[in-house]
């Protein structure tokens, strides 16, 4: 039975080189290898896509909803192609072997192509097919001249449609346009945004954060929801009047092309008073830290904020951290500030759990509910035997544990 067509942001990480290395290289260890690799991509893009269906060396994800957070598409993006590099760096030092499929492991790369559309969802034996010619066009866009036309071996090609779904500014985020044409679809416009620029970016940027032992006000949360789900819900502006206390409204200043990040800055209005919050540090879904300014009687206070998150076996602690202020005057301002604000927090704590349970419940719904695909594994006894292994989270704890591990 057909579902009606619903808008779909479809999602295809396609680990390239694979053909040629499967080629060339021992087929019981290159096995191994793709399967690990493959579980570190799938597990990286869940829950804000579902995988429909694994495709050799590619998995097929999506996402339904009419609008496309941008910001959240990048960040989701290049948090698996970092992850991608950084297990493929593990995999690779985790083995001794010198066979040709674990030397050559450095060969394999990843990229993404987007495509924002119409799917019908279509379910066969309790799995789930995405039927439509949008569908098509994601899959045919897996064949392209990027890497040649624009010498990009790793990137991710957005198609213009995606582009517009998501509200980014594809020049100002410094992506290359780029147009592919097939049979009986036409031209498909696009935009190709270079990942080993991101990860050499990402590889050089300092790190900020404020950590357990700086920190003059600490919260830890407990929660049942992912890093990906908490880091939605804490860095939208848009979801924080809903917990965060005396905060009215928020806008963005800064989001160059649309994208949240370094450089831009929260404005959270509590009355008619603002709290600016310039972002310093931003590490999709590990921290992010900004360096918050409040206004005081005696003149305006600031400090370091971090929002960390630790993943657990069963979710997602999340940690609330600020620094102490520079000068004296501002540390005895933030000591009248601090215990009522962390107060306010703690108290609020119900209301911000509540919410993410209902997001986390929504991504299963926005899927279609049914059981995806199950991940290949390496095998027990293989070349990666004991190396850490990506795993699925267990079932979440009860909401009466997790409210008394907040406590």
């Amino acid at each position: 039975m057909l579902s009606t067509a619903q808008p779909t942001c479809c999602l295809i990480a396609d680990v390239s080189g694979y053909t040629g290395y499967l080629a060339e290289v021992e087929l019981d260890h290159a096995q191994d290898i793709l399967a690990d690799l493959i579980g570190a991509v799938v597990s990286a893009l869940r829950p804000a896509f579902r995988l429909a269906k694994l495709e050799g060396d590619a998995a097929f994800t999506y996402a339904i909803g009419e609008a496309v957070d941008g910001s959240m598409l990048l960040d989701t993006i290049e948090r698996c192609y970092f992850g991608f590099r950084r297990r493929r760096r593990d995999v690779r030092q985790a083995t001794t072997c010198e066979c040709q499929a674990c030397a050559r492991i450095p060969d394999l790369d990843l990229k993404f192509v987007v495509h924002h559309g119409a799917a019908i969802i279509q379910k066969v034996a309790g799995r789930q097919e995405l039927l439509g010619s949008d569908v098509i066009v994601a899959h045919r866009l897996l064949k392209n001249d990027v890497a040649d036309r624009l010498d990009m071996p790793a990137y991710a090609l957005i198609t213009w449609r995606c582009i517009d779904a998501a509200g980014l500014d594809p020049v100002a985020l410094g992506m290359r346009p780029h147009t592919e044409t097939y049979d009986r679809i036409g031209d498909v416009p696009a935009w190709a945004h270079d990942l080993e620029r991101r990860w050499q970016e990402e590889e050089a940027r300092g790190r900020v954060r404020v950590s357990p032992a700086d920190a003059i006000l600490a919260i830890s949360v407990p929660t049942d929801v992912p890093p990906q789900i908490a880091w939605e819900y804490l860095t939208r502006p848009g979801q924080r009047m809903a917990w965060q206390p005396w905060v009215t409204a928020v806008s963005i200043q800064g989001a160059t092309g649309g994208r949240r990040g370094p450089g831009s800055s929260n404005h959270c209005m509590h009355g008619k008073d603002a709290v600016v919050e310039e972002i310093v540090d931003w590490r999709p879904y590990d921290y992010v830290t900004d360096r918050t300014i409040l206004e005081a009687p005696g003149g305006p206070v600031t400090t370091l904020h971090t929002i960390e998150l630790e993943p657990t076996a069963t979710g997602t602690i999340i940690h609330i951290r600020f620094a102490a202020p520079k000068t004296k005057r501002e540390q005895a301002a933030m000591a009248e500030i601090g215990p009522a604000y962390g107060d306010a927090l703690r108290a609020h704590i119900p209301g911000l759990l509540a919410r993410l349970d209902a997001r986390l419940a929504e991504c299963a719904a926005e899927g279609g509910g049914g059981p995806e695909p199950q991940l290949p594994a390496p095998k027990a006894d293989g070349i990666l035997a004991g190396l850490d292994a990506v795993v699925a989270r267990p079932a979440p704890r009860t909401m009466k544990a997790r409210s008394d591990a907040a406590g």
